[in-house]
């Protein structure tokens, strides 16, 4: 259910998937987020390939498997798949289009593959209208919902501020807030232009805080004149170690991330927080 994979498969490598099942999607908290899930509607991903899959999961929690909710929301699925053999593959090669067959191709199949990262995979998939959480709350969060996870509004009511979540296009104005917060999304940053725009603008009339993470990172790097570029692999795990600069600490990060920030092009005023010691990208940004 994160949004981050829109128009992707994802390819598991666990040996074994869906033995706990899926939980119901009618739980709610205090504040009206589902329990279990990172969005509100659905399934992000295209398609879902894995070695195995269990169709008799045992969790308290579970109301069906994970084959029923694929099904019900129209997903596709293959098992029986090595994925560590294809991850090996994907590896070697980078990150690749890909489509999921019923039967082998004939020759007069169309092997065309459409390039996801051409579309404004945000605006597909930002709400619509703003909604608001915490009414009651302080600080007063403007959340900018280019594909966020719940967990994040989670993680500000924990700490008693107020979430005002509003369209990846939507008309900024620093007055309505007390932080701006750019979440994760999917796509090419260079799709998100609008945003961009609006970021700019609350930059240059206003020094209320600015966080972006992930893909909001990215927007607001190209905000303040970097650019970006597609990675041949990208950076996708629970334990990616990053360097934090001023301490020089090592952190175990979690990332999903495709694009990337060029350094070369940071503005003077502005310094890196944040490498990556794997591939030596950019992780963080952070103004002087």
């Amino acid at each position: 259910t994160d949004r981050s994979y829109r128009a992707q498969i994802l390819v598991l490598t666990y040996p074994l998937i869906g033995n706990y099942g899926v939980p119901s999607e009618e739980e709610y908290d205090e504040h009206g987020i589902p329990r279990h899930f990172e969005w509100t509607e659905g399934i992000s991903v295209s398609g879902l390939i894995v070695g195995e899959i269990c169709e008799t999961p045992s969790h308290w929690q579970q109301t069906q498997t994970l084959s029923q909710w694929m099904e019900q929301h129209g997903v596709p699925g293959i098992s029986e798949i090595d994925t560590r053999a294809l991850t090996k593959k994907i590896r070697e090669s980078g990150s690749m289009s890909g489509r999921i067959l019923q039967s082998l191709p004939s020759p007069h199949s169309n092997y065309e593959f459409m390039d996801p990262n051409t579309r404004n995979l945000v605006a597909e998939c930002s709400v619509k209208q703003s909604i608001t959480y915490n009414p009651r709350g302080s600080p007063r969060i403007c959340a900018i919902d280019c594909g966020l996870k719940l967990n994040q509004i989670r993680c500000f009511i924990s700490r008693g501020a107020r979430v005002d979540l509003v369209p990846w296009n939507h008309n900024l104005n620093p007055n309505e807030f007390d932080g701006l917060f750019i979440s994760n999304g999917p796509g090419d940053p260079a799709m998100c232009t609008e945003t961009v725009d609006q970021i700019r603008k609350c930059l240059e009339i206003s020094e209320k805080p600015i966080f972006g993470i992930c893909l909001g990172h990215q927007l607001l790097a190209t905000a303040i004149g970097c650019k970006t570029y597609k990675m041949k692999y990208g950076n996708r795990g629970h334990n990616l170690p990053c360097i934090h600069h001023s301490t020089g600490r090592c952190f175990m990060t979690s990332q999903n991330h495709g694009f990337a920030v060029d350094i070369d092009t940071l503005p003077a005023d502005w310094e890196p927080l944040f490498t990556n010691v794997n591939d030596k990208t950019n992780e963080g940004i952070i103004h002087k």
